[in-house]
Order: structure tokens, then sequence, then C-alpha cells
């Protein structure tokens, strides 16, 4: 008598896949890119825009140099809330350029 084969929902199958091939983490890096805004808000987005995130650092472009002083004031707490939001530590630290 042949064994039936183990079915497994094809959510399942697609997130043990993409573990496998380490895409789970690159999404999740670039979900935090994707809701930057609404995490910081459309007054700091307007002047803060995230180009890249590699290994956990988030790098954020800013257009003036007193805007970038004022992010670096409020970095843990941003990067806190998108970690929040992202319900996992993804950010580890903000680079502002």
């Amino acid at each position: 008598m042949m064994k039936e084969p183990d079915v497994q929902p094809v959510g399942t199958l697609l997130a043990s896949l993409m573990e496998e091939l380490g895409l789970g983490k690159k999404l999740k890096q670039y979900e935090a890119v994707r809701i930057w805004q609404e995490v910081v808000g459309e007054r700091i987005a307007k002047v803060a825009t995230p180009t890249k995130i590699n290994n956990g650092i988030l790098v954020v472009k800013v257009e003036k140099s007193t805007w970038r002083n004022e992010l670096s004031l409020l970095k843990r707490e941003i990067i806190t809330k998108l970690n929040s939001a992202l319900k996992e530590e993804v950010v580890k630290d903000i680079k502002f350029s």
C-alpha cells in the first residue's frame, strides 16, 4: 500500500522556501523601507528618504544638515517604532547621510 504524500498549505510551503533561500529577511528589510513614511510621518518623510537597508542598517538620505542632526537625536525612537511595526528586530541602526 502506498503512503499518501504529506500535504501542506501553500502558504506554509512558500514560507519554508523563502526561509531556505534567505528571502524572508530580505523581504522584512524591504518592508522597513516601504513603511518609513507611515512610521515617521509625512513631515519627516518629505526631508528624509530611505535609500537602502543592508544587514539591519537603514541608510536614509536627508536633505539638510539641520534635519540630519534632529533625526540623529530621534534615531532610537525611530528604530523602535519601525521594529514594532514589523513585529521583529529588523532595523538595528540608521545612518543618516
